[in-house]
């Protein structure tokens, strides 16, 4: 027979406390009733266990106590890296369009849940681990939660409408996904009550959301981030004065604001100079970093005044089209470390990375499931297009597109 482990001293004390505890709950199993019923005041367990064993109740309450403590402190420390700072790790999308037309009685994301036996978490299946690894996740929800087929009679000749079950939710939810910008040109596809019912599933779900006018905040490490999004395209002359306003307003009470801009120009790979403007004044104004949408297409990014601004993020999961021309994109992705406190917190950029991806897990159509790339070509022919058009277009563009964060030793 083998030798059998030693038991060590801590755990021959647990096994006589063990014993210890189970000879006191069968005698207070016989002294409980009596008890109960000649006393008016309400007994508890420690009350009883007291009267028993005194020394064991220290044992039991009094660690359990020092415990609860020690979870406690370890669950705060947990957050903070070795030199005592937080260090908070942003992941910004481009466009999240799932669902279909409700004027159609079939579209192309229908045909790919069906292959997928109506699980409508695929399209999240190859990009899940990254979101859920960082600390805050924003994507541009473009589109509904609703089952309302009503369409405004501003829209009823739109090339393209879009709504999902308010079940999809949870492929926010169940991804990574903690925030979303919900200002742009298809929220409104089924009306304003459509509108403020997709606000209500996602304040429901725990999804932070902005647009409308409406500022959301989320806690990140104890640490509470301000996001504002706003709709440019045909708004330009209403925001030149709201949107520093806004933002400022933000700033005075959240060490963090976060804008997001639908803008510039469908199919383009550079900014406009309206987009430009607007960007650096958003930063000028006490933003500490700026994403854009709606091109469906890269833009470059810049570093201006110590803040990245990217112009165009491109699509991410996007079922608005079975075959784009160019299915390429990337995840940006920056840290921001803070620390001290209250007067004395002071939050750093600590640079960023792009993740390039292909918004299909397949190259000859578009299967809605957006994929990490690992062809090196097609990386360089996303970070070519990336710079080429930087220093054309913009004057403080980012000439790296570092791939990795560095590892630490």
């Amino acid at each position: 027979m083998p030798a059998l482990d030693p038991v060590s001293s801590d755990g021959r004390n647990r096994r006589y406390t063990m014993r210890k505890i189970i000879s006191l709950l069968l005698a207070l199993m016989l002294l409980m009733c009596p008890a109960m019923a000649e006393e008016e005041e309400e007994w508890t367990l420690e009350d009883m266990l007291a009267d028993l064993d005194p020394e064991l109740v220290a044992d039991i309450f009094i660690n359990a106590e020092e415990a609860q403590n020690a979870q406690a402190i370890e669950t705060e420390e947990s957050i903070q890296e070795a030199d005592g700072s937080i260090l908070i790790t942003i992941t910004g999308t481009g466009d999240f369009t799932v669902g279909g037309d409700s004027r159609k009685s079939s579209n192309i994301w229908d045909t790919e849940l069906k292959k997928h036996k109506g699980d409508y978490q695929f399209a999240m299946k190859n990009i899940r681990d990254i979101l859920l690894a960082d600390d805050l996740t924003i994507v541009n929800f473009e589109g509904t939660l609703t089952e309302s087929t009503y369409v405004p009679s501003s829209k009823k000749n739109n090339q393209f409408l879009f709504s999902a079950p308010p079940e999809y939710v949870s492929m926010l939810t169940e991804n990574g996904v903690e925030a979303v910008s919900l200002e742009n040109n298809h929220v409104m596809d089924h009306g304003e009550d459509a509108y403020i019912e997709t606000q209500t599933h996602l304040s429901n779900a725990g999804v932070v959301w902005s647009g409308g006018g409406e500022l959301g905040v989320i806690e990140v490490k104890g640490i509470s981030i301000a996001m504002l999004s706003y709709l440019c395209i045909d708004r330009y002359d209403q925001l030149w004065d709201t949107v520093p306003a806004d933002i400022q307003a933000a700033k005075e009470l959240y060490p963090l604001v976060i804008v997001n801009f639908h803008w510039g120009n469908e199919l383009m790979y550079y900014p406009t100079d309206n987009q430009i403007k607007m960007g650096r004044l958003a930063v000028d104004s006490g933003a500490d970093l700026v994403l854009g949408h709606h091109s469906h297409r890269i833009q470059p990014i810049e570093y201006y005044n110590g803040v990245y601004i990217c112009y165009s993020l491109g699509n991410f999961c996007f079922a608005g089209n079975s075959k784009p021309s160019d299915m390429t994109s990337y995840l940006f992705q920056t840290r921001f470390r803070v620390r001290g406190e209250g007067e004395e917190q002071q939050i750093t950029n600590e640079g960023f990375i792009i993740i390039p991806i292909r918004i299909s897990s397949r190259a000859d159509k578009n299967d809605f499931i957006p994929t990490v790339l690992t062809k090196e070509s097609t990386i360089d022919s996303i970070l070519n297009t990336l710079r080429e058009n930087g220093r054309k277009h913009c004057e403080y563009a980012v000439d790296e597109y570092p791939l990795a964060w560095p590892t630490t030793k």
